[in-house]
């Protein structure tokens, strides 16, 4: 059995700005005194390598799909819709390329979070100037107050549509899952995991419903998954498009990743390490190719119900609510678009709170009470959504959602390039380094969401 990292030893980690002599180089290099990283959960899932290949999947089954309700949250739902409706099955192959582009930087972030034993912000916070990092904390500060507009807009309208709340208040209704985190929290990490796995499952439940009566041209929706250079020359497309990267590959799901996957309680050794790393990825690829079919089946949806029928421009979600039923036939469509559209509000909301506490702790170094913490993420949350339905009114909520997925995207460098930069550094990495191909297809992947940026932003000024 692998021997588990005892609590004298995470003491002196703890304590100590060095790694224990004993420790092989390039095994665990914590540079900076302080708790490790979501302190009240770290190390309290056992993993055990000498288990079943099977007991280790299960073992680390959790941060992946913790990371992945953040690709199918509501924000997914506004451009996905919009892009199926307007432009059919075209836009299939943007949601391929950011899914996969995902899975690539989500490895990543796991890889920096069991290689050093610090999360995307602390180790922001331990290699750039105090400047600099208060600069990267407000940028993740805006990402996340950006996609907390967009589930907490979600949820509010969902509730609406289910039981005629005012979206103001069905704002407010949300602001109570905090209490959920902390009730869940306090009995366990292993508990929140179980929560967001059942609300995932409920989510796809919904959508092979919908599309079983929607009846998807198939053989339109392969073709959808060969990109086109017509998305580059249509500015609407474009816009679109860059919606939902930006809903797809998720700035604070980066930092939230690094931390979640310290959860397991693996070993300290190089091997350990690695092995962890294996399985972490492993659980990652799977959850977030779970994602890429709710997001695939969402546009398809958009595309099947409403693009063949003529109805080319659903672009409110409550639209797609009203219609579903009529269009399909089936009277319970409307309702089950609606529950799922519910569940993925709130799962994404309880991700978001865990990322923010990560990135105010990591950035700010400042450990307050969980409810505390708590409290404050989600006034961040909510004071957008208040402020955006009072001023713009509630007939223009799924086109902030498609902007906030827009500023997104625009984040996604000031997470994205640290997190390549810091994996891809021998000094803070040791032997889990990312290799040469490694780097390449990293910046690669870097130079292509910045690519697309610039197009939208060319689009844009050129009015």
């Amino acid at each position: 059995m692998t021997p588990i990292v005892s609590s004298e030893v995470e003491k002196e980690i703890a304590s100590s700005s060095e790694a224990p002599a004993s420790y092989p180089a390039g095994t665990f290099r914590p540079r900076v005194a302080g708790l490790p990283s979501l302190p009240e959960a770290h190390r309290t899932v056992a993993f055990s390598s000498g288990a079943s290949w099977f007991r280790k999947v299960l073992a680390f089954a959790g941060p992946g799909y913790l990371v992945a309700v953040g690709y199918m949250d509501p924000g997914n739902w506004a451009t996905d819709i919009q892009g199926g409706s307007k432009f059919a099955y075209t836009l299939l192959s943007v949601i391929v390329i950011s899914s996969l582009m995902a899975m690539f930087l989500q490895a990543l972030s796991a890889k920096l979070g069991i290689a050093t034993g610090r999360d995307l912000a602390q180790a922001c916070r331990d290699h750039y100037s105090h400047r600099t990092s208060m600069v990267l904390w407000v940028m993740c500060e805006i990402a996340i107050a950006a996609c907390d507009l967009a589930e907490v807009l979600g949820s509010a309208v969902a509730l609406k549509l289910l039981f005629g709340l005012p979206l103001l208040a069905g704002v407010l209704v949300t602001a109570l899952d905090v209490l959920i985190v902390l009730a869940m929290q306090g009995r366990g990490f292993r508990l929140i995991e179980a929560f967001v796995v059942t609300l995932i499952a409920t989510i796809a439940a919904c959508f092979a419903y919908e599309i079983f009566f929607a009846q998807p041209l198939w053989r339109d929706a392969l073709q959808g998954i060969i990109p086109r250079t017509e998305i580059f020359r249509n500015r609407e497309m474009l816009y679109i498009a860059i919606g939902i990267l930006g809903a797809t590959v998720m700035p604070h799901n980066l930092y939230l990743h690094s931390s979640i996957v310290q959860t397991r309680a693996f070993g300290i050794s190089v091997a350990h390490r690695r092995e962890a790393l294996r399985y972490a990825v492993f659980d990652s690829t799977v959850a977030l190719a779970f994602a890429l079919f709710v997001n695939a089946a969402i546009l398809v949806l958009g595309a099947a119900a409403f693009h063949t029928r003529g109805l080319h421009n659903v672009a409110e979600i409550s639209d797609a609510y009203k219609l579903l039923s009529p269009v399909l036939g089936v009277s319970l469509a409307s309702t089950v678009f609606a529950c799922a559209l519910l569940a993925s509000g709130q799962n994404s909301t309880l991700t978001g709170t865990l990322a923010g506490q990560i990135v105010m702790e990591g950035f700010l170094n400042i450990r307050l009470k969980p409810w505390v913490r708590r409290l404050i993420t989600r006034t961040l949350a909510i004071t957008p959504a208040v402020l955006v339905i009072g001023l713009a009114g509630e007939g223009k909520v799924t086109a902030l959602i498609v902007l906030s997925q827009v500023i997104l995207s625009f984040q996604l460098p000031f997470a994205m390039i640290p997190l390549i930069q810091f994996t891809g550094d021998r000094a803070k990495m040791g032997t889990l380094v990312n290799s040469r191909v490694t780097k390449i297809v990293a910046w690669g992947v870097a130079g292509i969401i910045l690519f697309f940026n610039g197009e939208l932003l060319w689009f844009i000024f050129r009015g």
